[in-house]
């Protein structure tokens, strides 16, 4: 990675998502392949109960990682942020049930296969302490023109 922290963008100017959807707190590096992020789990996180978050919770804190990644590459090209879309999860494995409140997760993808149609895919993995916690295969789609990727338009 190469990107220090100190040069970063706030994490919601590199998001699409809003207001509490956006559920990662900063980016803390960025590499031409990669990007790492940092969530912590609070009483008032998203989808915190007494116990903490799900680590089912997980898959959206890589993918909304993978669209940081984006976003930031984007900018790098003077482009605007575009949404995409998370099309599969390979291999999700956690290795806990819950990330525990206070906990300070680091939340790394590399980036594996970038196609020219718009299809990525990313290695993920969450990391709290020097544990990994949880690890997935993310595969993710950014059309070129989501709106009339959504209005079903082919062209």
């Amino acid at each position: 990675m190469q990107t220090s922290l100190d040069t970063l963008p706030a994490i919601r100017d590199l998001l699409p998502h809003s207001g509490t959807m956006v559920l990662l707190d900063r980016v803390l590096e960025v590499g031409a392949e990669d990007l790492c992020a940092e969530v912590l789990i609070r009483p008032d996180s998203l989808f915190a109960n007494a116990d903490g978050v799900g680590s089912w919770v997980g898959v959206e804190y890589m993918a909304q990682a993978i669209a940081a990644y984006a976003g930031y590459a984007a900018r790098l090209r003077g482009e605007p942020v575009k949404i995409g879309f998370l099309l599969g999860t390979r291999r999700y494995e956690a290795a806990v049930p819950c990330f525990p409140i206070g906990s300070v997760l680091r939340v790394q993808v590399q980036k594996i296969l970038q196609a020219d149609n718009g299809i990525g895919s990313f290695e993920c993995q969450i990391h709290h302490a020097q544990r990994q916690l949880a690890c997935a295969t993310i595969t993710v789609f950014q059309p070129t023109d989501a709106a009339g990727f959504l209005e079903g338009s082919t062209e």
